[in-house]
C-alpha cells in the first residue's frame, strides 16, 4: 500500500525525473490506500526523505543567497497526469508560488514557508509529485471500483441467476415430493378406509342375519308356545273330569314340548364386534394428527395430587416427580381418605370427561412403573387388588417390570412388543371416541390402544417402585 513515505521529496529546481518515475512505479506496483485516507491526510512523508526547498543538489556552493546557483522557484503544472493543470497560487506571507505541499499540516506552501517559515522541519513534498500521487490513487480507486462493479455484475448475472434456477428446481422437487407423499398416504388411507368399511359392513350383515334368525326362531317358538298354552287352557276348562284323567299322557307331551322351547338369552353374537373397525394405520394417523397436528392437545398444567401420594413415594416441590422410597418413612403422613396407604400409587390433579387430552411422563430413570388412568372411585386403602392399578375394572395402565411391558386392566395383562426402551411415554385420552392410547413421543409410535365405554370421569394414575418418574410439560 502506497504511503506518503513512498513520495520522493526534492528541492524546487533539481528534483530529477528519475525520482518521479521511481515514485510512479512504486505507486503502480504497490497496493493503494483508500482514497479517503489520502484526502484526509492519511499519508505521511518520511522525515529522512524530506528535502529543503533551498538546498541545491547540483554543483556550486550551498546556502541560499544571491550567489547561489539554484534557480528560483517556478510555476509547476501537473503535465505528467495528462488530465489537467492548475495555475499555482501565491503565498500571502512570502508572495511566492504555492508549489509545495506540507504533509504535516496538510496544506499548500511556498518554498520559503518550508525553509524559513512555519513549516520548517515538516515533511514537505513538491506539489507536482503530490498531485501525481493523488491522481494515481484516484486511478487505482476507479480501477478497483470498476473491478468491483464487474464482480457485482457477474454475481447478479451468473451466481444469482444460477441460484434462482437451482431454487426453482429444488422447490419443484420439494413440491413433487410432498405431493407424492400425500398421494401415497391418501391412496393407502383410501384403501384402508375401504377395507375397514367393508369389514364393518360384513360384521353388520352378520349381526343382522343373526338377529333375523333369532327373530324367526323365537317368533316360531312363541307361536308354538302360545298354541300349546291355548290348547291346554281349553283342555282345562272344557274337558270333563273322566276325560281329563285319561288325557294325562297327551297333556304331558304338550307340557314337555313347551318346556323344550327354552328361554331366550342375549349373546355376544348379537352385538357388533368393536374390533371390526380396528386399523393400525388409521389409528396411527389419527394419533399423529392429534399429537403432531396444528391443534395438538396437551395438559400443560397437569400435576400430581399430593393428597393421593402413597407414603412409599416422595413428591417433588413442583408436584411433578414421584420417587420411590427404598426405606419406609419413620413418620407416616396424616390420614387422608384420598391417600393410597399400601400400593405406591398417585393420581393426577385434573380429571378428564370431555375433549382430547395428552400428557407425557419421563420414565428413563425407572425400571418398574405403571402409567394410565382410573376412576376417581378407585379404592385407596388396603393391599388388595381393589387399590392395585391394572388389577381391577376401574383402572387401565401400561406397565413395565423387569424389561417386560404390558397393558393391564381388570387383572388381565396383554404383553406389548416394544422395539426399544422408551425414555418417555405419552398417554392420549380421546373422550368423544372413548379411546385410550399409549405412545412413544420421540417416534410417535403407538404402543397400545383400547376403545372402551368409560362410565365416569378419569384421572391420570401412576405407580413407581424403582427410582423416579416425572410428568413433563
Amino acid at each position: 500500500m502506497m504511503t506518503e513515505d513512498d513520495f520522493t521529496t526534492c528541492d524546487l529546481t533539481t528534483c530529477s525525473s528519475s525520482a518521479s518515475e521511481e515514485a510512479l512505479n512504486a505507486a503502480n506496483i504497490r497496493e493503494t490506500e483508500p482514497i479517503f485516507s489520502v484526502l484526509t491526510g492519511g499519508m505521511r512523508e518520511r522525515a529522512g526523505d524530506t528535502v529543503s526547498p533551498g538546498t541545491c543538489r547540483g554543483g556550486g556552493g550551498g546556502g541560499g543567497g544571491g550567489g547561489s546557483s539554484c534557480a528560483s522557484p517556478t510555476t509547476t503544472s501537473d503535465t505528467e497526469s495528462g488530465i489537467f493543470s492548475v495555475e499555482s497560487e501565491v503565498c500571502v506571507e512570502h508572495e511566492s508560488e504555492l508549489d509545495w505541499f506540507c504533509g504535516t499540516e496538510q496544506k499548500l506552501i511556498c518554498s520559503r514557508c518550508a525553509t524559513a517559515g512555519p513549516c520548517r522541519g515538516h515533511a514537505v513534498t513538491p506539489l507536482a509529485s503530490r498531485v501525481t500521487a493523488v491522481r494515481n490513487q484516484l486511478v487505482d480507486v476507479c480501477e478497483k471500483m470498476q473491478l468491483q462493479a464487474l464482480r457485482i455484475d457477474k454475481f447478479i448475472e451468473q451466481t444469482l441467476e444460477t441460484k434462482k434456477q437451482k431454487l426453482q428446481a429444488e422447490a419443484s422437487r420439494a413440491r413433487d415430493q410432498v405431493l407424492a407423499q400425500v398421494s401415497a398416504a391418501r391412496e393407502a388411507l383410501e384403501k384402508e378406509e375401504q377395507r375397514v368399511l367393508e369389514e364393518v359392513q360384513r360384521e353388520q350383515e352378520r349381526v343382522e342375519q343373526c338377529l333375523l334368525t333369532q327373530r324367526a326362531h323365537w317368533s316360531q317358538a312363541l307361536a308354538s308356545l302360545s298354541q300349546t298354552r291355548a290348547h291346554l287352557v281349553h283342555t282345562l276348562t272344557h274337558t270333563a273330569d273322566a276325560q281329563l284323567v285319561t288325557s294325562i299322557q297327551e297333556i304331558a307331551e304338550r307340557v314337555e314340548y313347551a318346556e323344550g322351547v327354552g328361554n331366550p338369552c342375549d349373546t355376544e353374537q348379537l352385538n357388533l364386534n368393536p374390533n371390526c373397525s380396528n386399523s393400525k394405520l388409521l389409528r396411527g394417523l389419527w394419533a399423529a394428527a392429534l399429537l403432531l397436528g396444528p391443534n395438538a392437545y396437551g395438559s400443560s398444567l397437569l400435576k400430581f395430587d399430593e393428597r393421593t401420594v402413597s407414603p412409599l413415594l416422595s413428591l417433588s416441590d413442583d408436584l411433578r416427580t414421584l420417587t420411590f422410597l427404598q426405606k419406609k418413612p419413620r413418620h407416616s403422613p396424616p390420614y387422608d381418605p384420598a391417600r393410597f396407604d399400601s400400593w405406591p400409587n398417585a393420581l393426577g390433579s385434573q380429571s378428564v370427561s370431555s375433549g382430547s387430552h395428552s400428557w407425557v411422563v419421563d420414565v428413563g430413570q425407572s425400571g418398574a412403573f405403571k402409567i394410565g388412568v382410573c376412576y376417581a372411585s378407585l379404592e385407596r386403602k388396603g393391599s388388595g387388588n381393589e387399590a392395585r392399578l391394572g388389577h381391577n375394572a376401574q383402572s387401565w395402565v401400561l406397565s413395565r417390570y423387569d424389561d417386560v411391558y404390558s397393558y393391564c386392566h381388570a387383572g388381565k395383562e396383554v404383553p406389548l412388543q416394544v422395539v426399544r426402551r422408551p425414555q418417555r411415554i405419552g398417554v392420549l385420552l380421546d373422550w368423544p371416541s372413548q379411546t385410550l392410547l399409549f405412545y412413544e413421543p420421540d417416534s410417535c409410535t403407538v404402543l397400545h390402544a383400547v376403545t372402551q365405554h368409560f362410565e365416569a370421569p378419569l384421572l391420570p394414575a401412576c405407580a413407581v417402585t424403582d427410582r423416579s418418574i416425572t410428568i413433563l410439560h
